[in-house]
């Protein structure tokens, strides 16, 4: 060795922090064809303050990977003091919003988990605040928080005298529905607060399940007269919102509604439906929400689209109906192409949307960005076309297969 590689190699020990008289040996590497004799490496006594008996940490906004989480036998490990209820039912939630498909394989861990946890009517009570305010805040988290909330009302095993989960559920209900004329009267912020209840109130009706004294399992009937009582609420005060709203809650409900209401005899969907069309005459609402007006009415005299001669509702499977998914929320991918639970790549696809909404999030007319994809939800006027529109996009069509054909 030269004196010049000696020089660099003092320099380089220095920087290491070994001092240049050291007796502990360093291995050298060098790329050049002659390479020095190989020599054992001593690594130098490190000085630490870090401790193994210190908590983990975990920086803001670090989601834990689940699938782990909940295949852990031990609930001491899981939660390992780091993390109150409120996160550990955040860090679920969130984890179902991202990915839908884990419902069914994490649901019953979760359950579990919380039956050790859930013990005094406090926590229990933040329990249904929580999902509550996920289902109604999140966009298309209605219908899975729908599910979820079925799932506890059966599962969960505290029951104190201030009600169990279902009962509590309720109750955090009705103090929004007790406040829907004026809701549907309020700014629009309030209003769409109040969108968003009556949509997830709408699901909580087609997914949670009440036990008869038999066994039957059967709807809970308080939110079938719930559903009646709002939609007069919004067909109250017909702003384009309102119609909106209740436009989408008959999309969703209205062939279970009216199932019900024929089965007592009643004709309550006929009267909703001449209410509708007398909006459409007498109301001020703009051109295009007349126009989903008069597609809804339309829907309904196809039967709402249903298949007639199918199986009983509670022998119901997707193999044996076809009607089984119907009532099921729909997206679209990002070449527009509908897909629901019904599709066997739902999760791959629905993945895709949400990272889709992360990438391009919505703006407002004057180019403010607005706090997430979902603020436009319940502002969208509809999937339907103006008649104008339309027109011309079927001659479009027409044409192009026309020439395609050439």
């Amino acid at each position: 060795m030269d004196l010049g590689s000696h020089s660099t190699l003092n320099d380089h020990l220095q920087k290491t922090g070994i001092p240049s008289g050291s007796q502990e040996k360093v291995s050298v590497l060098d790329s050049g064809p002659e390479m020095a004799e190989p020599q054992s490496v001593v690594d130098p006594v490190a000085k630490s303050n870090l401790s193994v008996k210190a908590p983990e940490f975990y920086p803001p906004g670090y989601n834990q990977n689940f699938n782990q989480n909940f295949t852990d036998s031990s609930f001491e490990d899981r939660c390992d003091g780091y993390l109150t209820l409120a996160e550990y039912v955040q860090d679920f939630l969130n984890h179902l919003t991202a990915q839908p498909g884990c419902f069914e394989t994490e649901i019953e861990q979760f359950a579990e988990t919380l039956n050790g946890w859930v013990i005094a009517d406090e926590a229990l009570q933040e329990l249904v605040e929580l999902i509550y305010q996920q289902a109604t805040s999140v966009p298309n988290f209605s219908y899975m928080g729908a599910r979820l909330c079925n799932y506890l009302s059966h599962h969960l095993t505290i029951s104190p005298q201030s009600g169990n989960f279902r009962q509590l559920l309720l109750q955090r209900c009705r103090t929004e529905y007790e406040n829907r004329d004026e809701a549907t009267k309020g700014d629009e912020t309030t209003r769409k607060q109040f969108h968003a209840f009556v949509l997830f109130l709408a699901e909580l009706y087609l997914n949670l399940e009440i036990k008869g004294t038999k066994g039957q399992v059967t709807r809970a009937e308080i939110l079938q007269e719930g559903l009646r009582e709002l939609l007069n609420a919004l067909f109250s005060n017909p702003v384009d919102s309102n119609l909106i709203c209740a436009v989408k809650l008959l999309k969703l409900t209205g062939s279970v509604l009216e199932d019900a209401w024929k089965e007592k005899g009643k004709n309550d969907m006929e009267e909703i439906i001449q209410r509708i069309e007398n909006i459409v005459l007498d109301a001020n609402c703009s051109r295009d929400v007349k126009h989903m007006l008069l597609k809804l009415v339309e829907l309904r005299s196809s039967n709402w689209g249903r298949v007639h001669g199918t199986t009983p509702h509670a022998e119901a499977t997707p193999e044996n109906d076809p009607n089984y998914f119907m009532n099921e929320p729909t997206f679209y991918t990002s070449d527009g192409v509908p897909f629901t639970a019904a599709d066997p790549d739902y999760q791959e696809k629905y993945q895709e949307l949400l990272e889709r909404e992360d990438l391009f999030p919505y703006y407002e007319e004057n180019g403010a960005e607005l706090s997430g994809p979902g603020e436009l939800y319940f502002d969208e006027i509809d999937d339907e076309m103006d008649p104008e529109i339309e027109e011309a996009f079927e001659k479009f069509c027409l044409e192009s297969e026309h020439k395609r054909k050439q």
